[in-house]
């Protein structure tokens, strides 16, 4: 029987266990403890593992398989987003308050009223940003901001986080900012982590985890 293995603080950053002894129940655990280091997150993104974690729990860390992912071309702009995007009732923008989207993804929800990006989560992300590594996209109305999303970038391959929406159509015209974005830079395609109906309703499918790994390594 699997057993998922434990990390402390004092191990090397690299120090994860293969993602194949993932656990299927629940899905994709791999790993708990060690820490939010800016060393050992980007050591587990490039290795395709992401931390997701409730208040109270230590740290843990995931990689599940299949996995879902949104490929630039595959992007799906209905006929309402690509009338909202025309209309300019929306501003996007790019890097320019991360700090705002990623205290907007943690505040609580209709539908979850609780978060699992704590204020030690939003700090190391928050590191990762100063240092070039997570980036933010941001939707604005009137100057209000009104959605958006953050993820890490690991070579050809954005890692979506979190995003949120307080506007009809303020998240989805995030996502498409980001893929013109991505297209711009060379980014061949973007980490969905689990899948869900509006990721769904944008174009994500899952694919096997073995072949977004490949993409990780290229």
């Amino acid at each position: 029987m699997k057993a998922i293995t434990w990390l402390s603080a004092q191990d090397p950053p690299d120090h994860f266990p293969p993602v194949e002894e993932a656990l299927e129940d629940p899905a994709g655990l791999l790993a708990g403890g060690g820490d939010l280091s800016p060393e050992r997150l980007l050591a587990a993104y490039r290795r395709g593992i992401f931390p997701w974690y409730s208040p109270g729990q230590p740290v843990l860390w995931w990689s599940p398989d299949p996995r879902e992912v949104l490929f630039p071309a595959e992007l799906i702009v209905s006929r309402s987003l690509a009338k909202t995007l025309r209309s300019g009732r929306l501003t996007v923008t790019q890097d320019q308050d991360f700090a705002g989207v990623i205290a907007g993804c943690a505040a609580p929800r209709d539908a979850s009223p609780g978060t699992w990006i704590n204020a030690d989560m939003q700090a190391a992300y928050l590191t990762l940003h100063q240092r070039g590594i997570a980036h933010s996209v941001e939707t604005w109305e009137a100057g209000e901001l009104v959605g958006g999303l953050y993820g890490v970038r690991v070579g050809r391959v954005f890692c979506g986080e979190s995003m949120f929406s307080r506007r009809s159509d303020a998240s989805k015209a995030a996502v498409a900012t980001l893929v013109a974005g991505c297209v711009q830079a060379g980014i061949d395609l973007i980490d969905c982590q689990m899948p869900s109906p509006h990721l769904r309703t944008l174009g994500s499918r899952s694919i096997p985890r073995g072949q977004f790994l490949r993409y990780l390594a290229a």
